[in-house]
């Protein structure tokens, strides 16, 4: 009961602010990553700046998409030859694909408040401020790979697949309008606008090049 209730505070004291604001994107290194419900191994590779088919690899997933609430990912490779090795053979890892960016799109439309930094945060994409329920579209074609609120800090959030090497995930939606495994066109209406930090109607946009967060400006048309 005492470890519940602690477990407890800390989540209320993140929530709240009075510790560090908790937000999907920040990376603490760490050996490994328990399932919780709503995610996807897409979204865990998202979120630890790792690709999605090495972890499969790395945890003898087959194609990743049979996890589970609970389930215990790694996120590192298991010691070469050793009998620790988690049952994996030992594998070189290819190198990265380098598919051809998507042809991208604005995903709404008004003023750019926050600009790419690669800081962990808002830094890691672009914040576009708007109005609450204006339409937030695909900025490029792709599949759903991840559609839900399970993820602390961001609201309702999407991350789409453009091809093996490009995502891009869009967040602080008020309403989602799409599900994991739809396939999408570019400019298709995806969600509406929310509310992101202060309460500001905003959207948090990001575009990965193998799993980590690039300048969406590098891509998107100039406004």
């Amino acid at each position: 009961m005492i470890g519940r209730m602690r477990g407890a505070t800390v989540v209320i004291c993140l929530v709240l602010g009075g510790c560090v604001t908790p937000t999907f994107w920040d990376h603490t290194p760490q050996e490994s990553h328990v399932v919780r419900s709503g995610e996807s191994l897409f979204v865990i590779a998202h979120r630890y700046k790792l690709d999605h088919r090495a972890l499969a690899r790395w945890n003898n997933l087959g194609d990743g998409t049979l996890i589970h609430p609970g389930q215990v990912i790694y996120l590192r490779p298991p010691p070469g030859g050793s009998a620790a090795a988690r049952a994996a053979p030992k594998r070189t890892i290819p190198p990265p694909p380098a598919d051809p960016p998507p042809g991208w799109g604005w995903p709404t439309s008004g003023r750019v408040s926050g600009e790419f930094d690669g800081r962990p945060g808002s830094g890691t994409g672009v914040v576009i401020n708007g109005k609450s329920g204006q339409p937030v579209r695909a900025a490029a074609d792709g599949r759903v790979v991840y559609s839900g609120g399970g993820l602390i800090g961001y609201g309702q959030l999407l991350i789409l697949k453009h091809n093996e090497t490009y995502l891009s995930a869009y967040g602080y939606n008020a309403t989602l309008l799409v599900k994991e495994g739809e396939s999408i066109r570019r400019g298709q209406r995806i969600a509406t606008m929310g509310e992101g930090p202060g309460k500001r109607a905003q959207l948090h946009f990001e575009i990965r090049r193998n799993g980590k967060p690039v300048n969406p400006r590098q891509y998107l048309p100039r406004p």
